[in-house]
């Protein structure tokens, strides 16, 4: 296989992660809620430490139903703060409850929180062209302007860096770099 990008290096679940998701356009509602909650759950941390929990956080927020996390009350918070499988931030939890309220209200109005979310991008991933992985932004434009738009639409950690590690993740960008096999892949 040829070159990937040198931030997977390492890492098994880290590669296959690389070579199978990250950058790949993600249009399944179920799953554009997963990652915008994952992410919100990464603030402060590695991206490494959510994947690794990964299937954790899964189990734990009922495969990311959002119908479901919509209607977590007290007692589910208070368990959620027992598992130490996931993040234990309550501020985190309670966001990811109405980040899920939030999205089903949107879903609703746009027929699908796909087409919301990919308005930001015109429905059309961005193809950069970066040759190293020190060029690639932790913000943009772009993503300045998508986290003030969630944040007024409702949504809570979505910050800007959070917003565009989410478009990485979800296809919205190509950020692999030129020289990665899976650049060519998403430029097609």
């Amino acid at each position: 296989m040829s070159e990937r990008c040198i931030w997977c290096q390492g890492s098994e679940k880290y590669m296959e992660y690389h070579d199978r998701e990250w950058g790949s356009p993600l249009h399944d509602d179920d799953k554009l809620f997963e990652f915008l909650i994952l992410e919100g759950f990464q603030a402060g941390l590695s991206w490494s430490t959510i994947l690794n929990k990964r299937d954790a956080f899964r189990e734990a927020f009922d495969g990311f139903d959002a119908n479901k996390v919509a209607m977590y009350n007290e007692d589910k918070v208070n368990e959620l703060l027992q598992n130490a499988g996931i993040i234990r931030n309550r501020m985190k939890i309670n966001a990811a409850i109405k980040n899920a309220k939030t999205f089903l209200r949107l879903q609703k109005e746009h027929g699908s929180f796909d087409r919301y979310i990919w308005q930001f991008v015109n429905y059309q991933p961005i193809q950069n062209q970066f040759k190293t992985d020190a060029d690639i932004p932790a913000t943009s434009e772009l993503s300045d302007r998508m986290s003030k738009q969630l944040k007024k639409d409702g949504f809570s950690f979505v910050g800007s860096t959070i917003c565009y590690a989410f478009m990485q993740a979800t296809g919205m960008v190509n950020d692999h770099v030129i020289s990665c096999f899976r650049y060519a892949e998403l430029n097609e």
